[in-house]
C-alpha cells in the first residue's frame, strides 16, 4: 500500500531541522504579517531560519504543528495518496447521539463532496488540555462535549465543517497527534517548541 511504502521510505537527515510546536489559539500559520493586520504569526516564536510549517492549522485552531527545512517531509506527510492520520480533539455544542457519530465515521457531504471514512469517539469528560486564552464563550442553556476525530485527509477547516454538518458546531479545536506523535508525549505547552529526535520523527509515520 502507498501509505506503508511512505512510512518505510522516509529517513530524517541530520542536515535538516525537524521541530514540533504547540501552536496557540489565534496565531496565523505563516511567518509574514498580512498587510494591515494585527494578527500574530509564527515569527513571534524565535524559530531557526529557513524552517516552514508542514501543512497548516487555522488561526482559531490549536495544537501540534511540524516545522522543517526538509522539503521531503512535506510530501511524506501531506501527499493525499499516503492518507496520513491526524487526530483532533474537538469541543462541540451539545452531546452527539450515536447517529451523528456514525455519520462522522462513514463520511459526511461537505460542499458537494463526501469526506473519507474517519474515526469519531465521544470522550467521557474533558481531555487534559491547557486552558485556552481567551476561553470559549459558554452558554448556560447549551451543554458542550468533546470528540476525538482521526482523519486521513486535511481539507480546509474540515473538522469544523464535519461537526457542523451533523449539527454539532465546533467551539474549540486542538490537533492532538500526527501519526503516533502526540502532544502528551511531547509535553509541550502552548507556544513552546522542541527539536524532534529520530525516534519521534518515526512516530509521525506510525
Amino acid at each position: 500500500m502507498p501509505a506503508q511504502s511512505n512510512k518505510a521510505s522516509f529517513q530524517p537527515n541530520c542536515r535538516f531541522k525537524y521541530i514540533a510546536f504547540f501552536k496557540p489559539f489565534q496565531i496565523l500559520c505563516q511567518f509574514s504579517k498580512e498587510q494591515g493586520s494585527e494578527k500574530k504569526t509564527l515569527a513571534e516564536f524565535d524559530f531557526p531560519k529557513n524552517v516552514y510549517p508542514v501543512g497548516r492549522l487555522d488561526y482559531d485552531s490549536e495544537g501540534l504543528l511540524i516545522l522543517t527545512d526538509d522539503a521531503r517531509l512535506n510530501d511524506a506527510l501531506l501527499n493525499p495518496k499516503h492518507q496520513h492520520k491526524r487526530t483532533y480533539l474537538a469541543q462541540v455544542e451539545r452531546i452527539p447521539e450515536a447517529e451523528a457519530l456514525k455519520q462522522l465515521c462513514t463520511g459526511v457531504v461537505i460542499e458537494g463532496r463526501k469526506t473519507l471514512p474517519s474515526k469519531a469517539i465521544l470522550i467521557d469528560g474533558e481531555p487534559a488540555l491547557p486552558e485556552r486564552d481567551p476561553p470559549i464563550r459558554y452558554r448556560k442553556n447549551i451543554p458542550t462535549s468533546w470528540l476525538q476525530l482521526s482523519l486521513h485527509e486535511g481539507k480546509n477547516r474540515q473538522v469544523r465543517k464535519m461537526t457542523a454538518a451533523v449539527g454539532h458546531p465546533t467551539l474549540r479545536l486542538v490537533r492532538h497527534s500526527i501519526g503516533e506523535l502526540t502532544l502528551d508525549e511531547l509535553n509541550l505547552s502552548p507556544g513552546a517548541w522542541i527539536y524532534l529526535s529520530d525516534e519521534q520523527i518515526k512516530c509521525l509515520f506510525k
